[in-house]
């Protein structure tokens, strides 16, 4: 007789197996992961291979195209190297159920997931003073119950193999597994799941190899579900993005449909595995994304153009005050860039205060932002600052044509000076979120206090940066900015001397005082270069003042 407790509770063994595979995978090296994902996708090509690899380490297709979004929403990643990765990623996610199929049905399970589970549960305990470790016995755990869940679903399906005539069921078409497929998919929300099921009811003789090929069809639809509500509410490249996933799995679909005779052929006889249903399963799924690739991938540009149409970016002019001026007076020139600098400044520390939870998004200033009819913009992402600071310096490339006498030469290299540093600083603060992030996570007092220190530091800058490019009656915005900055190397200085003091109590190790210094070298000389760049649009144009760069790294 069927057991249907536990075949639930085996597949929600083998789910909790999945997630926690996934999250030991991510705190282990899910940093390098998103640095593989973001920096080495320049090309298709790169961008189907970095898919491939990331999703066959990850064991999630889903974890992976939402990084993609991510990426595609913050303006870190072109759309069709977004979509590629994802193509790529399709093609990772077989490696699951060659696992299972190789794994799961060939060996006695658990021979092999009770000393996982056992190794890993203990070291959970004994080794929880070391996160890497504790996140290796995770893993170990994981992997574990993964089978352990596979083993619970196929032994309570056995039964009811024994007792159900496969011949006496009427055939309902190939088209009510591939819903079968989706629906399962969608619901779980991970195909590798949906695929556990498939082999485990092939295995037991529940569905014969025709219908697990529709189901697994289905599966590959269904996985796009994670992805469209990813999307919901997003930017239109993000919905771009993911209405790629949503093309690529359901014309997938329909090539594979229309070639199954031949899919078939070359599972049972070319490969000869007539016989082991199970592998065939797994190298069918493998053909069907790898024949998905072969079609879709010269269409990605065309795919990308077309999707450019259905939902397109709203214009954005983010320049404010150089948009109109003509550069063929220095002076105007010169004040419009100053002040469009400052324009820039404040739309950068806006942007990092919110990466950084301080406060909303900005949003990027629309079409007819400064006229009439204006309408709200995108979210501002980091790619637009850096289109700003591409602007800003085209601007002062034109000016540069002009003859300037000697005062405005110097007045308009002081400007550029200061946009170039503020797109570093920045560019600095961006890149430091991931290790301020890290430092949150860990439950050591001194690391919780840096990160509350950092985040703290962050928010007065905000609240300086405010004060200076939107100037009201008060305090003179040279006083300010005088004080701010011996209040940055104040903070520094008392930074410095807590990391000292917790080294030498044995408060903390120095492999990671030496994180807490290198982010606070960066995040410090980031506040100089904001600082000193005010202190240039602010004070005038002296040039005894000389270069952010040489007084911050000097």
């Amino acid at each position: 007789m069927f057991d249907g407790w536990k075949f639930l509770a085996g597949l929600g063994i083998f789910l909790f197996g999945m997630f926690m595979m996934e999250e030991s995978i991510k705190l282990l090296a899910g940093r390098s992961f998103k640095t593989m994902i973001r920096r080495f996708t320049g090309t298709r090509v790169r961008g189907l291979i970095a898919g491939v690899v990331t999703t066959a380490v990850m064991q999630s297709s889903s974890a992976v195209s939402l990084m993609v979004l991510a990426f595609v929403g913050a303006g870190l990643m072109a759309l069709v190297n977004a979509i590629a990765v994802i193509m790529g990623a399709m093609v990772g996610t077989t490696v699951t159920a060659w696992i299972v199929a190789v794994f799961g049905f060939k060996f006695k399970i658990d021979s092999f997931a009770l000393p996982l589970i056992g190794i890993g549960g203990l070291g959970l305990i004994f080794l929880a003073g070391s996160k890497r470790y504790v996140n290796i016995s995770k893993l170990l755990a994981a992997f574990g119950f993964l089978f352990l869940g596979l083993d619970f679903m196929k032994t309570s399906v056995e039964a009811l193999a024994a007792a159900v005539d496969l011949a006496s069921l009427p055939d309902q078409g190939l088209w009510v597994y591939v819903l079968a497929g989706i629906v399962l998919t969608a619901i779980m929300q991970s195909s590798s799941a949906t695929i556990a099921v498939i082999l485990t009811t092939l295995f037991s003789g529940i569905i014969d190899f025709r219908q697990g090929a529709g189901m697994v069809i289905g599966a590959n639809v269904g996985t796009t579900v994670t992805v469209l509500l990813g999307a919901i509410g997003g930017i239109p490249a993000k919905k771009q993005a993911a209405i790629s996933s949503l093309v690529f799995n359901v014309g997938t679909a329909v090539a594979v449909l229309a070639a199954l005779p031949l899919m078939f052929w070359m599972v049972r006889d070319v490969f000869g595995l007539a016989d082991n249903p199970v592998l065939g399963i797994a190298l069918f799924h493998t053909q069907f994304n790898i024949m998905g690739v072969i079609i879709f991938f010269p269409l990605i540009p065309a795919l990308a153009r077309l999707l450019n149409r259905l939902f397109p970016e709203r214009e954005t002019i983010l320049t404010r005050y150089i948009l109109n001026t003509t550069p063929q007076v220095p002076e105007a020139a010169i004040e419009a860039l100053r002040k469009e600098v400052l324009n820039q400044l404040s739309l950068s520390i806006r942007y990092i205060a919110a990466r950084y939870g301080l406060g909303p998004r900005p949003k990027a200033p629309s079409a007819g932002q400064y006229g009439k009819g204006s309408k709200p913009g995108n979210a501002l992402t980091y790619a637009d600052l850096g289109r700003l600071h591409a602007e800003i310096f085209a601007f002062y490339a034109r000016v540069q044509a002009y003859e300037l006498d000697e005062q405005e030469a110097v007045r308009l290299e002081a400007v550029i000076r200061s946009s170039r540093s503020t797109m570093n600083a920045t560019r600095n603060f961006y890149e430091l979120l991931n290790e301020v992030e890290d430092i949150g996570r860990d439950d050591t007092p001194l690391m919780l206090e840096a990160f509350r220190h950092f985040k703290e530091r962050l928010g007065k800058l905000w609240g300086v940066v405010e004060t200076v490019t939107q100037p009201a009656e008060g305090e003179a915005a040279t006083d300010v900015l005088d004080r701010f900055f011996e209040s940055v190397e104040e903070a520094d200085r008392r930074f410095i001397r807590s990391c000292s003091s917790s080294v030498a109590g044995g408060i903390i190790r120095e492999q990671e005082v030496t994180r807490l210094l290198m982010a606070n070298r960066l995040f410090t000389q980031s506040c100089r270069m904001l600082v000193l760049s005010m202190q240039t649009l602010t004070k005038g144009f002296d040039p005894a003042i000389g270069t952010v760069e040489e007084d911050v790294l000097s």
